[in-house]
């Protein structure tokens, strides 16, 4: 013979038990209070926008990852809120000053074209080669 347990269901302040759309709007504040999904409310740590610095670039995706050094996976994450880790906040930071300097000389929806063209000032490489060997100041 199977024996039932009661299971503990909080009561309303009628003292009945609550709806099933009172139990799921419940779970949905709860869920809300989450942090992670405080962090995507929030602004980016260290006001970094991954997508925002991404798209003032005007590049994609995986040209982005090649300038940063990170898996596109990754900024993905990162483009849907994920925190950004210590060493990755670093770079993002460095790409967002690039930015900065650049777009204060040349338009910005220049800027992804300028990056992926073979420059004589760089011996012929690209920008984006240059950044890849770790020599950003060169820019």
């Amino acid at each position: 013979m199977a024996t039932q347990t009661k299971r503990s269901v909080k009561t309303t302040s009628a003292g009945r038990r609550p709806t099933r759309v009172a139990r799921k709007a419940f779970r949905a504040v709860r869920a809300a209070k989450t942090p992670r999904a405080a962090a995507a409310t929030q602004t980016p740590r260290g006001g970094v926008s991954v997508s925002a610095l991404r798209e003032g670039l005007h590049v994609g995706r995986r040209f982005f990852s090649r300038l940063t050094g990170f898996s596109e996976r990754a900024i993905a994450d990162w483009e849907k809120s994920k925190p950004l880790s210590g060493p990755s906040l670093l770079k993002m930071r460095e790409i967002e000053r690039l930015r900065a300097a650049l777009s204060g000389i040349m338009r910005e929806e220049f800027l992804g074209t300028w990056l992926d063209t073979p420059n004589p000032a760089f011996e012929g490489l690209k920008p984006v080669e240059v950044i890849e060997r770790g020599e950003i100041d060169r820019i």
